[in-house]
């Protein structure tokens, strides 16, 4: 199947007319990466995330029986997007599965259920960006110590070690021996300047 009949199957088989259904819209598209990486992009309301990935996994046109990767990228005033990349090993095509969560609440439905092997890597979003999992038999930190503060790959946390350490070795012109000019200092994307954060 091509990447466009892949997100079509899915549409059609998620696409649900009775009123008691979630409100939403189910939007199939193809990502970029040139001919041979394409996949098929399905966006889904948060509402339906766990029935969209177990549709997925168990239905026999789409088939994706490998659980690849799930992680979020953070959206700025929009919220988070969470995204899931599924693989069918049996018809050899690749799914990217994502939703929307609000940045106030941002809450979805854990897929460990469906895939055990999502486990740690709900419990690394959960972390990294603040994301909660419903149902997640154990959401607990992974990779940072328990005295963390704050969610690391969120766009509004500070790099607080970068402005308060200079990076060790030469970086800029004029920073080695060799006595050329140099070029006034430039603070990284995020990081603001000295006395902007920080206890006061």
């Amino acid at each position: 199947m091509t990447p466009e009949e892949v997100g079509e199957r899915l549409v059609a088989l998620l696409t649900d007319d009775s009123p008691e259904a979630p409100p939403g819209e189910i939007i199939a598209s193809v990502s970029g990466g040139g001919p041979g990486h394409e996949r098929a992009v399905v966006d889904v309301p948060v509402a339906r995330w766990w029935e969209s990935v177990g549709t997925a996994k168990h239905n026999g046109a789409v088939g994706c029986d490998f659980f690849d990767w799930l992680s979020a990228v953070d959206e700025l005033d929009d919220g988070f997007s969470v995204v899931a990349h599924l693989y069918s090993t049996r018809r050899h095509h690749a799914l990217l599965l994502r939703t929307r969560v609000p940045r106030e609440d941002p809450v979805v439905e854990s897929v460990v259920e469906l895939f055990p092997g999502a486990d740690w890597h709900e419990r690394e979003t959960y972390e990294m960006f603040g994301i909660s999992f419903a149902r997640h038999p154990d959401l607990k930190p992974l990779l940072l110590p328990p005295e963390f503060e704050g969610h690391p790959l969120r766009k509004e946390f500070v790099l607080a070690s970068r402005a308060a350490k200079a990076w060790p070795g030469a970086k800029e012109p004029g920073e080695s021996e060799s006595g050329a000019a140099k070029r006034a200092p430039m603070r990284p994307p995020g990081v603001p300047g000295p006395g902007e954060w920080g206890p006061r």
